[in-house]
């Protein structure tokens, strides 16, 4: 299982080429016309990529796609230009059963940056409401991977929103009516979810992390101290900088996440026994875990009406995919239970250089060189 785990990580390694669903806001405005943004990988969609696989790497178009990610912001333009008219047939958004008809708008562009991590372009449409639609069913097109979809109306702060996977539609949204938000029990249930998608099967650096806890000691009073300590310390800075008192850029924040994932390696392979400061730099490295979750609920935003219960299940989530991690990792090694030098032989010390090996990979890929002028 780990090296299994480890394989998919060397496949998919670099900030740059991760694919993160898109972001598509429909806003109704009282003038009778729907606008349209949608937050994306301009160069991915340019190059031809087939964003519903995991890593732009794996893509045939790959060198296209890193040329087009050094271009200045200007040429990016020009180029969507020619090519919104096509990417508006995977748009699709049926209202009362009539599909409309995209009018290209704009595309902003960032400048180019850090070249290895994908900027985050917003592509603008918008299209005429005919008369007596009542209701709006959006689809994005499966070769442009997964979707996040906010419906919002003019002049109102709560909005819906619906994480759409494989061109699936949404659900049938009421047009012309207040928005009445969902449950709390439904926005709880929907958070857990995908808390616990970001552990199992998306969140392969968290995953390492928690196996690295678990190779040195199987034994459930020390494993739960740590587990603990993590969680507590994810939980303090995941609430933070979800509600903006602490930033820290990811620049920063995901080579020092890999780090973290060398560091219980090594520690592994060092020591035979769990030391008492263990816990404490399992909370600290808890605290940079938490910055990390953050990003996701960031990027998706939260719902105004239950924020609280929102980030609350988003936890319950990733906790219950941890312990789904430490399990399997459980019934993994379940037959080395009375045989701890095999066991650390053949289990504790090649899964942990492993572990280590694939951390520094990180640490280093993931590094902003330019701040030391690199």
């Amino acid at each position: 299982m780990l090296f299994s785990l480890l394989s998919l990580c060397w496949l998919n390694p670099a900030l740059a080429h991760k694919i993160r669903p898109a972001i598509v806001t429909l806003e109704f405005s009282t003038d009778a016309t729907v606008h349209l943004s949608v937050q994306t990988n301009a160069e991915a969609l340019l190059a031809g990529i087939d964003l519903k696989q995991e890593d732009t790497n794996d893509a045939p178009q790959v060198e296209t796609y890193n040329h087009l990610r050094s271009l200045p912001a200007a040429d990016i333009r020009l180029q969507f230009s020619d090519f919104a008219k096509e990417y508006s047939k995977g748009l699709s958004l049926q209202l009362s059963g009539q599909p409309v008809q995209w009018v290209y708008d704009s595309i902003d562009v960032p400048e180019v940056g850090d070249t290895r991590l994908s900027r985050k372009s917003v592509i603008h449409y918008h299209a005429a409401i005919p008369d007596g639609a009542t209701e709006a069913v959006w689809s994005y097109a499966e070769q442009y991977g997964d979707a996040v979809v906010n419906f919002v109306q003019q002049g109102e702060a709560e909005k819906k929103t619906y994480w759409l996977v494989q061109g699936q539609p949404s659900p049938a949204y009421a047009l012309g009516q207040k928005v009445i938000p969902r449950s709390s029990t439904e926005v709880a249930i929907d958070y857990v979810e995908l808390g616990f998608l970001h552990i199992l099967p998306l969140g392969l650096d968290h995953i390492l992390f928690v196996l690295g806890l678990f190779l040195l000691s199987r034994k459930l009073s020390p494993l739960l101290w740590q587990v603990t300590a993590f969680t507590l310390a994810h939980s303090i800075t995941l609430a933070l900088s979800v509600y903006g008192v602490i930033s820290l850029p990811s620049g920063i924040v995901e080579p020092l996440i890999a780090l973290s994932i060398a560091f219980v390696g090594i520690e592994n392979i060092v020591t035979r026994e769990l030391k008492p400061w263990r816990v404490v730099v399992v909370f600290i490295f808890g605290l940079l875990h938490g910055m990390g979750f953050a990003g996701v609920l960031t990027e998706l935003g939260l719902p105004q009406s239950d924020f609280v219960t929102a980030l609350i299940s988003f936890n319950v989530g990733v906790e219950l995919g941890q312990l789904a991690v430490i399990s399997l990792a459980f019934a993994a090694v379940f037959w080395l239970r009375d045989r701890d030098q095999l066991y650390r032989r053949v289990v504790v010390i090649p899964g942990s250089l492993a572990i280590a090996a694939m951390g520094l990979y990180w640490t280093w890929d993931r590094m902003d060189w330019s701040i030391f002028g690199g």
